[in-house]
């Protein structure tokens, strides 16, 4: 046997060099982090210009670049509906009606083409009971007047309605509904913020005991999330980024930000109770903890940009703005909290609460995860096949999983919008007219005119398919064609009708026009391109992800069997949120308890989106204990199986405290979705929530544990590698590494 002995101290890695510097220039370091992150909010106002905005994948996204070439607005559509109310004279309905359409009449600059270019009814439809009327009116433009022309329009609506409280008046349509959903999310905005932000101070007041300890993690999070927004509103003049995305950034960017935060203070503090000054305990946590974070934020960062293989523009600045939060998030973790604690001192643990910071200012193992390591490396095979049966069994409902997108309609619970529950309301009297298929023609003239008008006939022959009214309108030198779709926009009924509308309707009618381009948008048309196109490039994404993570957790970890057993107990979690997500929500079996009304589906970009968030946030909690287990393997002699349990239950004692406070923070910062307005978020929360909550403890205490006690010294080398030995971070022992070679 031949034995190397190295010097003392191994020479510093990147994120050790860095992190010492902050150290040792403090002030400078935070004085960085702080006009960074002032230029990054203030970085809008040095490029002005408008934000770019999204474009529809597929042949939804067609028609809605030809009318954008147009340059002349677009066809913004109402509809209001009208009844009597209970005890009411039926003349009641006529009569509102007639005023409506004399009202919306006398405003001729803000509002054009009221009822139908025909004139059927009077400008009116009568629903087939004969209990309800139906006007419809286009906003008019140019895009600078339209909001007036909006305010004006609305106005006159309303006043009829308040001439007429006998009478039930229901509105929806393309910008009162456009505008119940921004309403909406900023709502969840709000709600989030005032939700997750208290939560999140008594969480960390609860692992830190201290005011000052927790206030750090909060302070970077909220400044790494500040300068991604700020970087986001800069960049949204190349880039997309959809404001319902912003509630996923915030949410992501202050759990990530937050966990990374505590794996660098709890190892600090860690070795200060150790005895070591803080400058040293410093350098310890920056090899240690600090290489797990910047490993752990890579592998996120590698994970979200395969969303860009979807080609959906809405994901580009999604993927943008996760990048960026978490990038910032690391960056700051090894850079301005370095800084932070080496000014501040033994000064980090004033302001403690009483009892709580006397017992957590020294750390220690916990000894229930200890306990439940123990029993598994001792019989690995029976408690790890356990846990992973009872998670196969948990991810069976997925096989079930049915995709299906929400309407502006259904995604919104009755009784948040107005306009959503009137569109409710109107879809069920007169289907698809609150959200018609938007038929673009690239072309306008008497053929196309004639051809269109054909529609009519095509809808009586569709066997309910197709529905009335059939608008069309001119936009700039195209026509826009509305033809209202069966169903609730975008089940299996709506998907049907679009396609009868794509394959067989148009291309008898308008489609024979010769020289005439069609495209067909719409609330129906868009989900149906966009699930098409994600279902076609998910074997691609889930390839990207899983070859780059297995790459990246190759090289930190250099061994083949951790990456593919981290990457198999990431699936097995992930199908189990699949599953639960399948039980609680499609269908809507729990939707009296979760208040959300029921849905017959997963939204289709979900289970898709949250494979790639998961992937990479669940290689958190993995890399860090990971890199405790290696790192008391490698710094026990001679090796074997004992060294190796011994390893395995000192790892995961080691990391129990900051693993379960940076998964409880991060569940509950999730669990803020469900409480949303929006079904998408509901879905969301719900998904990461217990998928994380499944990864910080059958994981983390069963399944990692049984699986590095199955392989042995075979987890942490490669093939034909010898087993190299170090000392472990902190000891007071000579820090040295042997390597063994048989004679």
């Amino acid at each position: 046997m031949l034995r190397r002995i190295k010097s003392e101290r191994p020479r510093a890695g990147l994120v050790e060099s860095v992190a010492g510097w902050s150290a040792r220039h403090r002030t400078a370091a935070i004085a960085a982090w702080l006009l960074l992150v002032v230029i990054a909010v203030m970085s809008s106002s040095l490029f002005p210009g408008d934000e770019v905005r999204s474009t529809d994948p597929g042949e939804a996204g067609r028609g809605q670049r030809m009318v954008s070439a147009q340059n002349a607005g677009d066809s913004i559509r109402e509809s209001v509906m009208i009844r009597a109310g209970e005890g009411a004279d039926p003349d009641t309905r006529r009569a509102v009606t007639k005023d409506l359409v004399a009202a919306l009449g006398a405003v001729p600059g803000a509002v054009t083409d009221v009822g139908s270019p025909s004139g059927e009814h009077g400008g009116r439809w009568v629903s087939k009971d004969g209990t309800a009327d139906l006007v419809t009116f286009e906003i008019a433009g140019p895009d600078a007047e339209f909001g007036t022309h909006k305010q004006t329009a609305f106005a006159a609506v309303e006043k009829v309605t308040r001439q007429h409280p006998e009478a039930r008046v229901d509105q929806a349509g393309d910008s009162s509904l456009a505008s119940a959903v921004d309403e909406g999310i900023k709502d969840d905005m709000k709600r989030a913020e005032t939700t997750s932000l208290p939560l999140t101070v008594v969480i960390l007041l609860v692992v830190f005991g201290s005011l000052i300890a927790a206030g750090i993690p909060l302070l970077l999070s909220a400044t790494a999330v500040a300068a991604a927004f700020g970087l986001l509103d800069t960049l949204g003049r190349w880039v997309p980024f959809n404001s319902a995305s912003s509630a996923i950034v915030l949410l992501i960017g202050m759990a990530v930000g937050i966990d990374y935060s505590l794996f660098y203070l709890r190892r600090i503090r860690e070795e200060r109770a150790a005895g070591h000054p803080v400058r040293e305990a410093l350098r310890i946590a920056s090899r240690t903890s600090g290489h797990a974070v910047v490993v752990s934020g890579l592998t996120v960062m590698v994970c979200m940009t395969g969303l860009l293989f979807t080609g959906v523009d809405v994901f580009k600045g999604l993927t943008l703005g996760t990048v960026l939060v978490v990038g910032l998030a690391v960056l700051g973790s090894v850079t301005a909290l370095p800084a932070l604690v080496a000014a501040l001192g033994d000064r980090i643990d004033r302001g403690r609460i009483p009892w709580l910071g006397r017992r957590r200012t020294a750390a220690g193992r916990s000894r229930l995860w200890t306990a439940v390591a123990e029993r598994v490396v001792r019989r690995p095979l029976l408690t790890g096949g356990t846990a992973a049966v009872v998670l196969a069994a948990m991810a069976l409902p997925a096989l079930g999983m049915h995709l299906q997108d929400s309407t502006q309609i259904q995604s919104l619970p009755r009784g948040v919008s107005a306009a959503a529950d009137a569109g409710a309301r109107m879809q069920e009297v007169f289907p698809g007219v609150a959200m018609p298929a938007r038929v673009v023609v690239s072309a306008d003239g008497p053929q196309v005119r004639a051809a269109a008008d054909a529609l009519h006939e095509q809808a009586a022959r569709s066997d309910g398919a197709l529905r009335e009214p059939i608008t069309m309108v001119p936009v700039g030198e195209a026509l826009v064609i509305r033809v209202p779709l069966a169903g609730a926009g975008t089940d299996p009924e709506s998907m049907r009708a679009l396609e009868f509308l794509r394959e067989r309707a148009l291309p008898a009618t308008v489609g024979a026009v010769e020289g005439t381009e069609i495209a067909v948008a719409g609330r129906t048309a868009m989900p149906y391109d966009f699930t098409r196109q994600v279902n076609a490039r998910t074997p691609l994404v889930f390839g990207f992800v899983l070859v780059l993570a297995f790459a990246l957790l190759v090289v930190a970890f250099r061994s083949l069997a951790l990456p593919l057993v981290s990457i198999a107990l990431n699936l097995l979690s992930i199908g189990a949120a699949y599953g639960v997500l399948v039980a609680v929500f499609q269908g809507g079996r729990l939707e009296s308890l979760l208040d959300f009304n029921a849905y017959g589906g997963v939204v289709s970009w979900l289970p898709l989106f949250m494979f790639i968030i998961l992937f990479g946030l669940s290689m958190d909690y993995h890399i860090f204990i990971l890199s405790r287990i290696r790192e008391r393997w490698t710094g026990s002699p001679g090796g074997g199986p004992d060294a190796t349990r011994e390893a395995i239950v000192g790892g995961i004692a080691a990391s129990a405290g900051v693993v379960t406070s940076a998964a409880v923070i991060m569940v509950g910062v999730f669990s803020v979705f469900t409480t949303l307005s929006a079904i998408e978020y509901k879905m969301l929360g719900t998904g990461m929530a217990v998928a994380i909550l499944i990864d910080a403890t059958v994981v983390r205490g069963v399944l990692l544990p049984a699986a590095l006690a199955l392989l042995g010294d075979r987890a942490w080398t490669l093939p034909g590698r010898r087993r190299t030995q170090v000392a472990r971070p902190g000891t007071d022992r000579q820090r040295y590494e042997s390597s063994t070679t048989r004679a």
